[in-house]
């Protein structure tokens, strides 16, 4: 795991499963996969610092394992 910059509030998007509550919420940035050369992850609450990134054949592993 590595960090990368962070890109326009535009370009993140929230996932499906976070709540209107101010819960745990992840977003990433799909259109910054090519830019970065990884996936960048970031809670939307601390949208300052910066995100993770991983390789994008451990986000598509991630992304399996949860959906089992």
């Amino acid at each position: 795991m590595s960090s990368t910059s962070t890109s326009r509030p535009t370009d993140w998007v929230k996932s499906t499963y976070s709540g209107g509550e101010g819960g745990n919420c992840v977003e990433w940035a799909p259109g910054r996969v090519a830019d970065a050369g990884a996936v960048p992850v970031r809670d939307s609450k601390d949208t300052a610092r910066e995100p993770l990134a991983f390789s994008p054949a451990a986000w598509t592993a991630f992304v399996a394992g949860l959906k089992g």
